[in-house]
This record gives C-alpha cells, sequence and structure tokens, in this order.
C-alpha cells in the first residue's frame, strides 16, 4: 500500500503534465480514504500548475474525492479552494468543473459567483453556460421562492448566446420557470430561431416537440407564432414539413386562418411551378388547406380554384384529396357554386385518374342545376367519350387508313403446344404449326386524342365502374335537362344521343 501511494505521489509531481493529469483523473475513481489520504497534499498542490490540463482534473479529482462519505474530512476546506480556484481560472473546462463542484458540494457558493457574475454571463464559455442553466434549475425546484426573477433575467440573457445548445436548455428552463406570457413568448421565439436557423433535421424535429408542447400548455401565446413556424416549410425533409403543418393546424384561429391559407397557396403554387419537387409535399398541402376550410368555410374562396388545377395531377392521391376538397366547399358554399361547376367543366378533359373522373362526374350530374351548366356538362360528357359505339371494324378500318405507318393492328404470333389443332381442310396438325392470328384493337381506340378522350381511354382500358358511373351521371343531366328546358326537341335529341 505504501509503494503504490509512493508511485500515485511521484506521478502527482511529475514534470510531465499528460501524467499528472491522468493520474488525477485516476483518483476520481478510487474511493477508499486510506489511499487517498495521503495523496490529498499534492492533489490541492496541482490547483496552481500552469497548465490547464493538470488544473482541469485537479478539480475533478477534489469534487470526487468531496463527494465521498467521508470526503469532508480529507478536503475540509474543499469549496473554499475551488470557489478561489474559479475566480482566477481561464480555461472553460476547468471553470466548468470547479462551478459543477460548487454546484454539488456548496450551493450557495455557486449561487454568489453566479449574481456576481450576473451581467458577464452572456460572455461565458458554453460549457459554463450551461452549467449556470442546471443550478438554476437546481435552485428554483424549490416551491415559493422569491427571487425567481433574478434566475429568469439571467436565462433571458442566455437566450442570446452563440451556442445551439445552451439557448434550446435556455428557452427550457424559461418555460419551467415561469408560465407567464411574456416568459412563454420569449420562449417560443428563440424556438422559433433554432427551427430557421439549424440545418440538422434531427434538431429541428426536437424543437417541433418543444412547440407542440407549448401550443396543448400555452395555445394563446402560440397562435402569435404561427407564421414564423410556417417559415419551417423551407426545410426538405418530409417529416419536418409534416410535423409544422399539423402544429399550424392546431393553431388556426379566425384571425390567422386566412394569412395561413394564403401561405399554403404560396408553397402550393411553387409545386405547381417545379420549385419544389415533391407529389408527397404537394398532397399534404392540399390536406392542409382542405382542414383549413373545414374548420373556417369562409377561407375557401381564396383557393379552391386554384387546387382545381390539380385535378389532374399525375399523384393520383394529391388529385383525389383535390377533388373531395372540391365536392365538400361545393356542397358547404352555396355561392361558389356556379364557378365551381364551370371551373369544373373548363378542366376536366384534363383528368387522368379513373377515381378522379367518377367524383368529379358525381359533382356535375348534381349541382348541374341550371340550363347553360346542365348543357355544357352534357356536352363536355360527349366530348370526352368521343363518338359512339366505342369499336367497331369501320373504325378500324379508318384509323389504319388514316395513320398507315404505324400498321401493327394485325399481329401474326406462332404458339407452341402439345395439343392438335383442326386445319381448315379438316387435317390436324400440331399447334406449332399453326399460326394464330391475332387482332388488336387499334392504338387510336385506346389512347388516341387521349387529351381530350380521357372518359374512353379508361373505359377501354376496362374500366366498367367509371362507365357506370358516366350512365348515371348522364341520366341525372338528362332528367334535369327535362325539368328546365322549355325547348322539348333538344331534350329528345339529347337523350337519343345516348339511349
Amino acid at each position: 500500500m505504501i509503494l503504490i501511494c509512493q508511485n500515485l505521489r511521484n506521478n502527482l509531481q511529475s514534470p510531465n503534465e499528460y501524467i499528472r493529469g491522468v493520474t488525477l483523473r485516476f483518483l476520481c475513481r478510487l474511493t477508499e480514504p486510506e489511499l487517498l489520504e495521503p495523496l490529498v497534499p499534492s492533489i490541492l498542490a496541482n490547483l496552481e500548475h500552469r497548465h490547464h490540463f493538470v488544473r482541469r482534473h485537479a478539480l475533478s479529482a477534489i469534487s470526487a474525492i468531496y463527494s465521498l462519505q467521508q470526503g469532508d474530512q480529507l478536503i475540509p476546506d474543499a469549496p473554499e479552494l475551488v470557489e478561489r480556484a474559479l475566480a482566477s481560472e481561464q480555461d472553460p473546462a476547468a471553470r466548468r468543473n470547479a462551478f459543477l463542484m460548487l454546484l454539488a458540494a456548496g450551493q450557495d457558493r455557486a449561487v454568489g459567483y453566479l449574481f456576481n457574475n450576473a451581467d458577464r454571463v452572456a460572455e461565458w464559455p458554453d460549457l459554463l453556460q450551461m452549467a449556470a442553466v442546471d443550478l438554476i434549475r437546481k435552485v428554483c425546484r424549490s416551491k415559493g421562492r422569491a427571487d425567481k426573477g433574478r434566475y429568469i433575467r439571467v436565462i433571458i440573457s442566455l437566450l442570446s448566446a452563440s451556442s445551439a445548445a445552451v439557448v434550446y436548455e435556455g428557452a427550457g428552463a424559461l418555460v419551467s420557470l415561469s408560465s407567464a406570457p411574456t416568459a412563454v413568448r420569449a420562449a417560443a421565439n428563440t424556438y422559433c430561431q433554432l427551427l430557421s436557423s439549424q440545418s440538422d433535421n434531427n434538431v429541428k424535429l426536437i424543437v417541433l416537440d418543444r412547440l407542440h408542447e407549448l401550443c396543448s400548455s400555452h395555445r394563446e401565446v402560440m397562435v402569435d407564432m404561427v407564421m414564423d413556424v410556417l417559415r419551417a416549410l423551407a426545410s426538405p425533409n418530409v417529416d419536418v414539413r409534416r410535423k409544422v403543418l399539423d402544429l399550424v393546424l392546431d393553431l388556426l384561429t379566425l384571425r390567422n386562418v386566412e394569412e395561413v391559407v394564403l401561405y399554403l397557396k404560396k408553397e402550393v403554387v411553387k409545386t405547381q411551378a417545379a420549385e419544389v419537387k415533391g407529389d408527397e409535399y404537394r398532397q399534404m398541402l392540399v390536406q392542409a388547406i382542405h382542414n383549413c376550410a373545414k374548420k373556417y368555410p369562409e377561407v375557401a374562396a381564396l383557393v379552391v380554384h386554384l387546387l382545381m388545377d390539380f385535378l389532374g395531377d399525375p399523384n393520383v392521391a394529391a388529385a383525389l384529396d383535390v377533388v373531395l376538397f372540391v365536392r365538400e366547399i361545393i356542397e358547404t358554399n352555396p355561392k361558389l357554386r356556379v364557378s365551381m361547376i364551370q371551373r369544373l367543366i373548363d378542366i376536366f378533359y384534363q383528368i387522368r385518374a379513373s377515381h378522379v373522373c367518377s367524383c368529379s362526374l358525381w359533382i356535375l350530374g348534381e349541382y348541374s342545376l341550371s340550363l347553360p351548366e346542365v348543357e355544357s356538362a352534357i356536352s363536355t360528357i360527349k366530348q370526352c367519350l368521343g363518338d359512339l359505339p366505342f369499336y367497331t371494324v369501320s373504325e378500324e378500318r379508318e384509323t389504319t387508313d388514316s395513320s398507315k405507318p404505324p400498321q401493327p393492328v394485325v399481329s401474326s404470333v406462332t404458339v407452341s403446344s402439345r395439343r392438335p389443332a383442326v386445319l381448315a381442310d379438316g387435317t390436324y396438325a400440331t399447334q406449332s404449326a399453326a399460326t394464330e392470328i391475332a387482332v388488336s384493337a387499334p392504338a387510336s381506340a385506346l389512347g388516341s386524342l387521349a387529351s381530350t378522350q380521357n372518359l374512353r381511354s379508361l373505359i377501354l382500358s376496362g374500366d366498367f365502374f367509371l362507365a357506370a358511373v358516366v350512365a348515371c351521371s348522364l341520366t341525372k343531366l338528362v332528367l334535369r335537362l327535362e325539368e328546365i328546358q322549355p325547348a322539348k326537341v333538344e331534350v329528345n335529341k339529347a337523350s337519343l344521343q345516348y339511349w
């Protein structure tokens, strides 16, 4: 034991500062007072060493020894020594170690040091600022403290620190100390600044979680921050954008809904202009605007006509969200019905998705009430269906004659099979010797004129449910035409067109 202590003492007095520092760090792990007691003078002597590496670990060793069960007997004046060392220390890590030791063993001394340097807290290194935040949290846990205002002023000064970690912890400490609107607003502003200044998506998600917590407990204050939160939509990360939109929808009020919807409208325009890529983002924006219009129907007129341009969006989910939004708005806002029906008729030929076509046809059949609307709807559906019947031999010949370069209408395919085939003269042959003639439907029947005949293309591709929807919609339109059209000749003409 004597030899061990002598070896450690020699290391603590070594001319090599690295050996001294490593030995001091090793002593932080020892818990036997018999080993530590003869080493205390050498440990305290290292507080005056010229190298900050040694001083830093000497403070850690003193803190570890003083925290032992008999530590106050080994170094009875440790808090006083550490306080003197803290006053003259310049190394950030050493100052932090000294401050943490005072926080654990001499809290009053740490508080005194904090208040004596309150004007310079913003200039402290970030390690010491984090320790100051920990001290304030620990001190203010006790209820009924009359000096919370002094601690709050220190925290507010830390909100302008250069370290993002200090700013984040300071905002959290401020909210835990005070529920006053001024303090909550300062914390919310700090979180919003972090949201816009930090590029790490994980940081953004954590900050958004804190803003959600503020929203649940201080919604009346957070309502004023909604536009600052919306600026985080500039992030290209989908998860960040989703959280931002969820938070904004929670903060909607009659006072800010119009401003929010106009901002979302600008974002939709950016996606349309290909400034922002991502069909999923466009779909999220459409859903967010839909939810805004659900809560406050009066803002629907600001965006509904713009969103109707996306009925022909290649992203089927986004187009379906738009058509459902249109169906709801046209039901809840009678004043917009005429303009929306006319707009739907104008862009109906652009729709390519079967589900979107079905819903649009239902809207036309249900809400086309005036004579011009009914006639325009019937004419549009007729144009999108093309001439009847859909596919005949004469149509095939005309199409083949008009476009002779692409002539592969009749294709000869040789199929190998073991089953015998009966030839024209009554003899048998193997299937591989027989040439099967496959007549394919002309391309024009399936895809030509696809720019305007979208219904025809979808029906000929086998979508019979859409064909049933077309039939029902035309039936409703013709029956309504009988009620509002005084000229029976026009009614009979429209009826015979498809019946």
